[in-house]
């Protein structure tokens, strides 16, 4: 077994992926995490999608083709620039809803939402506004957050912020959590 991936890119990837590129975006999901988040995906039938932090689409596009076509996506980003090269390349998907937004001020906007798989790759949901992101999760709604190894982007210090996030999660009697040491670094939950 080896980590490449030989099933078909989503629609518009390469495109977007060349894009993002030529902008210097230096944080996008790496395609493994996003071959799993499509994955994923797929294990929720008519599922209700939340993404914090669209970036540039690269994840969004792989999550939208894991979903069916009874699920609803709804992604976020405080960057209008990055979010309008989602926007070009995957505003047409009806089951994608682009929110020009910064994360906290959504979260605590729609705390009456369920959702049944939140991928937080930001932070907002991930360090910041931990609690109330996780109340969004449905009973059996998974969690998952990517870049828990030490990234060559890291802050001073970020390593053991990261690792608290880890050991937070693991000690929660309402998650049953796995890690995987893999792409760059991956953290799934699913709410008992």
């Amino acid at each position: 077994m080896t980590e490449e991936i030989n099933q078909p890119l989503p629609a518009n990837y390469l495109e977007i992926d060349k894009i993002t590129k030529e902008t210097g975006f230096t944080m996008p999901s790496d395609m493994l995490t996003c071959s799993l988040l499509r994955t994923l995906a797929g294990s929720k039938p008519s599922g209700y999608f939340l993404e914090l932090g669209t970036g540039t689409g690269l994840s969004t596009a792989w999550i939208l083709d894991g979903m069916d076509s009874h699920s609803t996506l709804i992604s976020l980003d405080h960057d209008e620039s990055l979010l309008a090269i989602a926007g070009k390349y995957l505003g047409a998907d009806n089951r994608l809803d682009l929110v020009h937004m910064d994360g906290e001020a959504w979260i605590m906007n729609n705390r009456s939402q369920k959702f049944d798989y939140i991928f937080a790759d930001t932070w907002h949901g991930k360090y910041l506004l931990l609690e109330e992101t996780l109340a969004l999760l449905k009973k059996g709604g998974l969690y998952i957050i990517d870049d828990m190894l030490p990234q060559p982007n890291w802050p001073e210090g970020h390593q053991e912020k990261a690792a608290n996030l880890v050991e937070y999660l693991e000690n929660r009697s309402d998650l049953l959590v796995t890690k995987l040491n893999w792409a760059t670094g991956i953290l799934i939950a699913a709410k008992r």
